[in-house]
């Protein structure tokens, strides 16, 4: 009868907002506590797919051709629910493709189209995203076709480089082996403002100074893939813009003549869409109601979809040829003159006075009506800015330079953040090696490692130096975009053999040694470095009374100056690590912080986080060869006397400075250790504890032990592709 009188009376049987609304969560509560949910954030919990599946293996098993056919036949199969513009859908394909890679940066790799991203909040619901919805659910029958042996992240980069197939450029080719992603990538830090489009004059602004971009951001407003194309803060000013622009597309890891190239060949195809009253717009995909199945943006007013459709609020197209590639975008923009107009929507945009009626696109839908052709503020840069204006008139001239200059443009745009070519599959690879895929040559497999190892041991060498030269080398691995990592020496190289983390001094000295020894086995110093380290963690482990074999597999390559591009190397170095508890300067960040993404990049759990900077402690790695956080007597052994002593409430743990603290003996009051916040953080943080007390019991040294060389082995191969 309770039961029965609660139901009728409306009370809820579950608990209310629980599972559907955004409670207030421990960070809420407390916001200086350490939220280590992105180092889980893809834990095998959301992955539908089976352990045994394996992505790399599937996708070769793809009928290539087919999926091409099946692409190329979609981009002219007009739906009524969402009809294509001049019934071709090339130009929201590539929009689609363009705004998935684009979000990619180079200071932390992350963002791009390597993840299937799109698909998830935020990215599915950014007003620049508007109607892509509709280009995913278009791709859905091909999707659902090829299942398993396609990944949606495939699909949606493949999608646009097709639709430029079959618009008649020829394209510089294509990789497939992108693996799907489940949830939201919670670890990418998209701006702290609080709004949509938030101008730089909001206190939350990502500006500061005349117009600096606060790092890692790349696009200039929350919820844009780049610039603001009515201009900056949408007043228009193609100067202006042409600074956000250069800035922008700089930090996509593009150059000046990309970057026209990806401009004029972007807006080549396709339309913008602004032929309504954008208010008539429901909610985005994420705020949509439940019988809208996932779909936004919907207009219920009026038909909204085909030429009466509002996406950026600018209407028009900005070629004579909407769907032919061709090089009209460099005739309207360079032989007209142009002027301010407002598009039915209400958007600023430029449009040609005088123009031909014969150099007018068509409409979409009617073709007994034509429209003047629309340029974005973005696209006036191309034509203002002096050193834009010198390139565009390259490419007007020499269009089959153009067309080559974009194909490479746009190759790089979809595969930046793929990493080495080595991952790459299918037939469309491009035989060339390009420089921004930091090549590697083959190494040598055939050596005896055994030797190898031996001469190691017999160096003369510390565990220390061993063990600090093959983290430094490993340590610039990002698993956002699958750059850097031990794979090439690239440590002996500029520029990092003269970065500051890595102690130059000390590492030409341990350098020469392992070189040495590399031109005597004939192992590549990558390996031997490697090798080295491993050597390391074993004496160390073995001084402790733990046994431990580290796998290792031959075969790493060593690089070239020639193939490395020291300029797009820079933005790997490493300004802290809080895994040698070092920073090269202090930052508003906290180094706790820092470590957590440090970890996160390198693709770490917070087990593997804890039991690593442990080891790294006790074995005398520290940057500097400071004492901070070294708990222990026995320097070089590999024991778990980090945490043992870090958990021992005989002491008491004193701020002495910002980020220095001393840790006090109770009884005497001395002074028995240094500490700093990374070393701190796995006591006071409650997982990081339940993780250091895991590894302080007295009956788990030989677990530490075996963690740490496991994670270490992870670390070590992270950027081995053909073993991991």
């Amino acid at each position: 009868m309770t039961q029965e009188k609660a139901h009728s009376s409306g009370k809820c049987p579950v608990m209310h907002g629980s599972m559907t609304t955004h409670d207030r969560t421990e960070k809420d509560w407390w916001p200086k506590s350490l939220n280590l949910d992105i180092l889980h954030q893809h834990d095998s919990k959301t992955n539908p797919m089976s352990a045994s599946f394996d992505y790399q293996q599937e996708v070769k098993k793809l009928d290539f051709a087919a999926l091409k056919k099946d692409l190329i036949d979609l981009m002219t199969d007009s739906q009524d629910w969402w009809p294509a513009d001049w019934g071709h859908y090339g130009g929201l394909m590539i929009r689609m493709t363009w705004h998935a890679a684009g979000t990619y940066r180079i200071a932390d790799g992350r963002g791009g189209a390597g993840t299937g991203n799109l698909r998830f909040a935020p990215l599915n619901s950014w007003p620049d995203n508007t109607n892509l919805d509709k280009a995913r659910r278009l791709l859905w029958p091909i999707k659902r076709k090829y299942g398993n042996k396609l990944s949606w992240a495939d699909l949606i980069a493949y999608a646009g480089t097709i639709a430029y197939e079959s618009m008649g450029l020829k394209t510089f080719g294509f990789g497939f082996g992108r693996e799907d992603i489940w949830h939201p990538e919670k670890d990418i830090y998209w701006g702290s403002e609080k709004e949509w489009l938030a101008p730089t004059s909001n206190p939350d602004s990502r500006y500061s100074g005349e117009r600096d971009l606060q790092n890692p951001l790349a696009a200039v407003m929350m919820g844009l893939i780049y610039v603001n194309p009515e201009g900056v803060d949408g007043q228009p000013d193609p100067l202006k813009t042409a600074h956000d622009v250069r800035v922008t597309f700089a930090r996509m890891a593009m150059n000046d003549e990309e970057t026209v190239a990806l401009t004029a060949g972007g807006h080549t195809v396709g339309k913008a869409h602004g032929n309504g009253d954008a208010s008539h717009l429901g909610p985005e995909p994420e705020g949509a109601e439940l019988h809208d199945q996932g779909l936004g943006w919907l207009n219920k007013t009026s038909r909204g979809v085909g030429n009466q459709s509002v996406t950026s609020g600018l209407e028009g197209a900005w070629t004579t040829q909407p769907t032919q590639w061709d090089n009209g975008y460099f005739h309207l923009l360079l032989n007209y003159d142009w002027e301010l107009r407002k598009s039915p929507a209400g958007a600023w945009q430029w449009e040609p006075v005088d123009i031909k009626e014969e150099d007018k696109p068509i409409d979409s839908e009617n073709p007994g009506v034509r429209h003047n052709p629309i340029m974005t503020d973005a696209d006036m840069a191309m034509k203002m800015d002096p050193e834009y204006r010198k390139i565009s008139e390259r490419f007007y001239n020499d269009p089959a330079y153009f067309s080559e200059t974009f194909a490479r443009a746009w190759f790089k745009l979809t595969h930046r953040d793929m990493g080495p070519k080595a991952r790459y599959i299918g037939p469309e690879v491009p035989n060339e090696d390009l420089i921004w895929q930091d090549p590697v040559p083959p190494g040598n497999t055939s050596y005896d490692v055994g030797a190898a190892k031996a001469k190691i041991a017999a160096s003369g060498l510390s565990v220390s130096d061993m063990v600090a030269t093959a983290w430094d080398s490993a340590r610039t691995y990002r698993d956002s975009d699958k750059r850097g990592g031990a794979n090439g020496a690239r440590i002996r190289l500029a520029p990092q053999k003269d970065w500051q983390g890595n102690e130059p001094d000390r590492l030409s000295r341990v350098l020469a040694v392992l070189e040495s020894i590399a031109g005597e086995t004939g192992a590549s110093v990558a390996d031997v470095i490697i090798l080295a380290g491993n050597v390391g963690v074993e004496q160390a482990a073995s001084a402790a009374g733990v046994n431990v074999n580290i796998p290792f597999h031959p075969g790493r390559g060593d690089a070239t100056q020639d193939h490395t591009d020291v300029d797009s190397f820079e933005v790997l170095e490493p300004l802290h690590d809080g895994f040698r508890n070092w920073l090269k300067q202090s930052y508003v960040v906290t180094p706790e912080e820092m470590l957590l993404d440090r970890a996160q990049l390198m693709g770490l759990t917070a087990a593997e986080m804890t039991v690593l900077v442990g080891g790294m402690r006790v074995l005398g790695t520290n940057y500097g060869n400071t004492a901070h956080g070294v708990f222990t007597d026995r320097v070089g052994q590999l024991t778990n006397d980090f945490f043992v002593n870090l958990t021992d409430m005989s002491y008491s743990w004193d701020p002495v400075g910002d980020n220095l603290y001393e840790i006090r003996d109770r009884s005497s009051n001395a002074v028995k250790w240094t500490a700093t916040r990374a070393d701190l953080v796995f006591g006071s943080n409650s997982v990081l504890r339940a993780y250091a007390e895991l590894y302080a019991q007295d009956d788990n040294l030989g677990k530490f032990v075996e963690d740490f060389a496991s994670a270490w082995t992870k670390v070590m191969n992270a950027d081995r592709f053909d073993v991991v």
